[in-house]
């Protein structure tokens, strides 16, 4: 409940900074001078890009977060069985092992939609959000029956 208070926190803030920055570039419209023109709409596209920016995000997150609810119903979420430091950090060897596993689940099924949610678990878990944002992106595709691109 935490992270969407401030998910949604930080999302108004983006909003507000997206009317705040747009109302700049209307501003040097209205000025008038081919210089403050063309910069005025080149700041008024900033706003469009974190818009569908933040819109991309909230989606992916809500879908996310749909497959969690399904998958937890089901009995099906990954069990937090990782080691962890003094501090609370994850160690990294405990991270390697559940992901090992979590990667030879995936390749055993790669048709399944749970298997690459838990393995998109196991990249976060060892860090590697790039890798665990395009399992769980290939998770949800595969959830909602839609085309998965293999990469080569």
């Amino acid at each position: 409940m935490r992270a969407k208070i401030v998910y949604f926190a930080l999302a108004a803030v983006l909003v507000a900074y997206f009317v705040l920055v747009g109302s700049r570039g209307v501003m040097l419209i209205q000025q008038g001078t081919v210089l403050t023109v063309a910069f005025g709409v080149s700041v008024l596209v900033l706003p469009f890009i974190g818009a569908w920016f933040l819109y991309q995000t909230t989606k992916f997150a809500r879908a996310a977060d749909r497959l969690a609810r399904e998958l937890d119903a089901e009995g099906g979420l990954p069990v937090d069985e990782l080691v962890r430091t003094p501090s609370g950090r994850i160690d990294r060897d405990s991270a390697d092992e559940v992901f090992a596993r979590r990667q030879a689940e995936t390749e055993d099924a790669p048709g399944d939609w749970r298997s690459w949610f838990r393995l998109a678990v196991a990249y976060h878990d060892a860090r590697d959000t790039p890798r665990a944002r395009k399992a769980m992106q290939r998770a949800i595709a595969l959830h909602d029956g839609k085309p998965v691109r293999v990469e080569a």
